[in-house]
């Protein structure tokens, strides 16, 4: 059969709208007997009836596989050239104290962005040298907390930033390592939001004001310099962004070690995963050798020595490790009046499938217009493939899930679906819009699955409301 009208030129008629797609699923993620999806050994049946729905499904083996391949990837390279790489996980991307405690059992340094993210990876027993504190507008609490506890490497992102974190430095009698981030200009083939590396944006400063900033930092004894930082963007597939950003900075990095040491790059993150089918990321030993291939011959033109290299990878550990649940509540035949060639409209039908969840736990469809795919959870039908969209419940009509994909057309109410690849910026993002509680976090693996974030309930809603007395919901008075 044909695709959809409706549907985007990307997506395909399935052959089979219960197959599970390798590049976007999870490594243990399988289809059962009996037909259901099975994440870590665990049944998606088994889960939503233990845990409730929506339900965000972390597979530990298959985070914990992509954390062991990156290091190992960009350890090998950088090791084949004479230099090392440190890897720091991005906790912006999803973090919770035992997501923080596996990067670390993997040898991977935590990247925080906020004193909350800090606390996280400090009650996760993080040692305080192997975090690394990000940010645009650190308050001057998060960077005393940062520097008291011996945080590894705090970025400078602004003139101010030198000043406030060498006074905290020299009050904790410390000497505080430091990046500045610098703004390449080069530009991530991605959406405006998750391109970081332009000129009018907040993050970051000029490129040609790095030797300024080393200088100011070099006049502080409470300072060391390590290096310049860039983050280009997000979700990028390729390595030519990467190199281009790599030849700007290390053309900067050359002149800067006439006043000192640079022992560092920090070539920053956004490394892309497969959300669709139409997706295709470029494997993580073939962009590692890339980028060091092409640090090394820009070294080489400059004649100077190779640095050692940094990355601050989030996604593409944890984006397909994440999965969510969601049962199906109504489902409707949508007429779309489509204009035809000779100028009479035709009516499709486009299925709208609305699930208990929605942009309170994936805010991306909204903000950046992301794409998703989606899969029956609980059974397999040999229904013909309807093109569907999966909506959420809230009062919002953006509030999509996935916009196109295709479902068995005998999809109906109490049916399980399962969204793959939301394991990065979904629960990070998610919010209580609706009133809706925030869902719980589960971890599967080897046929055992254990609570890791526990599900918002009304009460932990209400409790932040000071007028809240605390009586007992739905009770008559």
């Amino acid at each position: 059969m044909t695709s959809s009208p409706l549907a985007p030129a990307w997506l395909s008629h399935p052959d089979d709208a219960n197959a599970l797609p390798a590049p976007i699923w999870s490594h243990t993620a399988t289809r059962t007997a009996e037909g259901e999806i099975e994440f870590g050994g665990v049944a998606a049946g088994a889960l939503a009836a233990e845990f409730g729905t929506p339900l965000y499904v972390f597979d530990e083996t298959d985070a914990r596989t992509r954390a062991r391949e990156l290091r190992d990837a960009f350890a090998t390279e950088t090791a084949r050239v004479g230099t090392t790489a440190k890897i720091y996980y991005a906790g912006k991307a999803f973090l919770s104290i035992e997501v923080a405690r596996w990067m670390a059992a993997e040898g991977l340094s935590i990247d925080v962005c906020s004193g909350g993210e800090l606390a996280v990876a400090l009650a996760a027993g993080v040692d305080p040298s192997r975090i690394g504190l990000h940010g645009n507008n650190k308050s001057l609490a998060e960077i005393d907390r940062a520097v008291s506890v011996g945080v590894g490497v705090i970025v400078i992102d602004s003139a101010v930033e030198v000043e406030r974190v060498a006074e905290v430095a020299a009050r904790h009698e410390r000497v505080q390592s430091v990046r500045v981030r610098v703004n390449s200009g080069v530009h991530a083939h991605t959406h405006d939001f998750l391109a970081t590396a332009h000129e009018d944006q907040k993050f970051g400063v000029r490129l040609d004001q790095a030797e300024e900033f080393a200088a100011a930092i070099r006049s502080h004894p409470e300072l060391r310099f390590l290096g310049l930082h860039c983050h280009i963007g997000s979700q990028i597939f390729g390595s030519d962004g990467f190199a281009e950003s790599a030849a700007r900075l290390l053309e900067a990095h050359a002149g800067l070690l006439a006043g000192g040491e640079v022992p560092e790059l920090n070539l920053g993150g956004g490394f892309g995963i497969a959300y669709t089918t139409a997706d295709d990321p470029t494997p993580i030993t073939e962009l590692a050798a890339a980028i060091v291939d092409a640090v090394v011959g820009e070294c080489t033109r400059l004649g100077i020595p190779v640095p050692a290299l940094a990355f601050e990878p989030g996604r593409s550990i944890i984006g397909t490790a994440g999965a969510t649940l969601y049962e199906v509540g109504t489902v409707k035949d949508v007429l779309v009046s489509v204009p035809g060639e000779n100028g009479e409209a035709t009516d499709l039908v486009r299925k709208y499938v609305s699930v208990d969840g929605g942009m309170s736990d994936n805010a991306r469809p909204a903000l950046y217009g992301a794409d998703y795919s989606v899969r029956l959870a609980g059974r397999v039908s040999d229904a013909d493939p309807a093109l569907v969209r999966i909506a959420g419940k809230h009062c919002e009509s953006g509030d999509i899930v996935v916009y196109a994909d295709y479902l068995p057309g005998d999809v109906h109410p109490g049916d399980l679906v399962a969204v793959p690849a939301t394991g990065a910026y979904c629960w990070s993002l998610a919010s209580n819009y609706n009133y809706l509680g925030r869902p719980a976090v589960v971890a599967v693996a080897d046929g055992q699955a254990r609570l890791i974030v526990r599900r918002e309930t009304e009460h932990d809603l209400l409790a932040r409301d000071a007028a809240y007395t605390g009586e007992r919901l739905g009770e008559p008075r």
